[in-house]
C-alpha cells in the first residue's frame, strides 16, 4: 500500500477529478496527463506537435510574461509552453487548433514589436478586459504550472495530511499558498 506521499501525477489528478466531481474538463485533464510525457524530453530533443517553434517560443514568451520566475521557476523553466503544445495536439480538435493559433498569431504580431514593458501593459490590458482567447492561454499557463513537479512542490505547499483547521490565517503567517 502507498502512502498519500508515494502517488504519482496520474494517480493524484485521478483522485482530484473524483473529489471535484468533473470539474475539469476532460481535454484539460487530458492535457495534463499528455502534458507529463512533454516535459520530460530534454530541451534540444523537443519538438512541437501543434505549434511551429515560432510559436511555441512566442507561447513560452507569454506564459513567462504571466508567471515571472522569482525565488521559484517561471513559466518557461517548467515546461508550460510544452504543455500547452502537448494539449493542442492531443486534446483539441483541429478547428480549435485553427482557432488558438490565429488567436496567437494575431496576439504575437502586437507583442513582439513591443518592448518588454509595452509587452506587460499589453497583457494587462488583456486580463482586464476578459480577452477570450488570453484567458484561455493564461488558464493554461496556470494549469500547466501548478500541475508541474516545480509548481506542486516547490510553489505550492502541500501538506498531504493537514493538521487542524484555522480557516482565517494571515498569508504572511503562512508565506506561500498551499494545496490540500
Amino acid at each position: 500500500m502507498t502512502s498519500p506521499g508515494d502517488i504519482d501525477r496520474r494517480e493524484a489528478l485521478r483522485r482530484a477529478a473524483l473529489v471535484l466531481g468533473g470539474v475539469l474538463s476532460a481535454p484539460l485533464a487530458a492535457g495534463v496527463l499528455a502534458g507529463c510525457e512533454a516535459r520530460g524530453v530534454p530541451d534540444g530533443r523537443w519538438r512541437p506537435r501543434a505549434l511551429t517553434a515560432d510559436q511555441a517560443e512566442l507561447v513560452a514568451t507569454i506564459a513567462e510574461q504571466i508567471l515571472p520566475e522569482t525565488d521559484t521557476p517561471g513559466a518557461r523553466a517548467v515546461g508550460v509552453h510544452r504543455f500547452i503544445d502537448a494539449l493542442l495536439a492531443e486534446s483539441y480538435s483541429a478547428e480549435q487548433r485553427e482557432r488558438f493559433v490565429a488567436a496567437l498569431a494575431e496576439l504575437g504580431r502586437a507583442f513582439q514589436t513591443s518592448t518588454p514593458d509595452q509587452q506587460r501593459a499589453l497583457l494587462d490590458r488583456l486580463d482586464h478586459t476578459a480577452a477570450p482567447f488570453f484567458r484561455t492561454l493564461k488558464e493554461l499557463t496556470l494549469v500547466g504550472y501548478y500541475t508541474s513537479e516545480i509548481g506542486a512542490t516547490r510553489e505550492l505547499h502541500h501538506a498531504p495530511v493537514p493538521g487542524r483547521y484555522d480557516g482565517c490565517v494571515p498569508l504572511a503567517q503562512v508565506g506561500r499558498t498551499w494545496a490540500v
